[in-house]
């Protein structure tokens, strides 16, 4: 099925890459998304998380890529770090899963020279649990798995202490981490791996999970959830990266403006109800 495609906020969005987000540069596959020396014949290979962000690209791809003259390739991962080494070493010319605070935790650890093109998408990170009903049954002695890398562990604790699971030191915000926790009230964490937090919710009290590993495990944020995010102000839009350089290439313009169409937005709504958020516009 041919989708007739309409370009609303996209246009801003197109027109800023066109005034340049960035110094040209190489990379080391040529094939892969480098601006100046890409065959922009060949498809624009995109690493991606499966859920929700391999589904908005391969819908994009089914429905919207041909007609605006895109060849797109959607290559999965299931965890935080490839899809950012194979973008950096050219395996793939852009990826798609991951927020801003992640990103800039990622190129200050690794070296690495991505940067972020266009936002697409919120997924609130939630509290789950399969032992407890409600947030006040949470008692001393019990054990909440949360994530291990330094962002989402920040996101994670800062969602406890706005719900007053906990108490963290004043100031502290997402930078917290364990050492930032002012009371536990008796809890436990455990830190996991994001990708393993839902097949652990069977041996802990509860869990702090990012959005898009919750819906690969059929769980409902909206509904689920002991405590979620709010979408309103929230800076962890998840976006269309690339490395620096690579922002000029065509194929990239293309398809940051595709995923700000009106088409998208529609899928996300009508797909995920209220678990993933449309949040549209340039990234900075």
């Amino acid at each position: 099925m041919r989708t007739t495609l309409k370009i609303t906020a996209a246009a801003a969005v197109t027109t800023a890459l066109a005034l340049g987000l960035g110094a040209c540069g190489t990379s080391s596959d040529p094939g892969a998304g480098s601006t100046a020396s890409a065959d922009t014949s060949k498809p624009l290979v995109v690493a991606a998380s499966p859920t929700p962000h391999a589904d908005i690209l391969n819908f994009v791809k089914k429905n919207l890529a041909e007609k605006a003259g895109l060849k797109l390739e959607v290559k999965e991962f299931t965890d935080y770090v490839l899809p950012n080494t194979a973008t950096q070493s050219g395996e793939v010319g852009a990826n798609f899963f991951q927020h801003k605070p992640y990103l800039d935790d990622f190129n200050k650890k690794k070296g690495t020279d991505i940067v972020p093109v266009v936002n697409v998408e919120l997924e609130p990170l939630g509290l789950y649990s399969k032992k407890v009903k409600a947030l006040t049954d949470l008692k001393a002695g019990q054990t909440v798995a949360i994530p291990n890398d330094t962002t989402n562990e920040g996101r994670a604790l800062k969602l406890l202490a706005d719900n007053g699971v906990i108490t963290l030191k004043d100031g502290v915000g997402t930078d917290a981490n364990l050492s930032s926790v002012k009371d536990a009230k008796g809890l436990t964490f455990k830190e996991l791996e994001a990708a393993t937090l839902p097949r652990a919710l069977n041996d802990v009290d509860a869990a702090v999970i990012n959005g898009n590993y919750a819906i690969e495990a059929k769980l409902k944020p909206a509904q689920d959830a002991l405590a979620l995010e709010k979408a309103d102000g929230n800076p962890y839009a998840n976006f269309l990266a690339v490395k620096r350089g690579n922002e000029k290439d065509p194929r990239v313009v293309k398809l940051a403006q595709l995923l700000n169409s009106d088409e998208v937005k529609k899928y996300i709504d009508d797909t995920y109800d209220g678990s993933v958020i449309p949040s549209f516009g340039a990234a900075k």
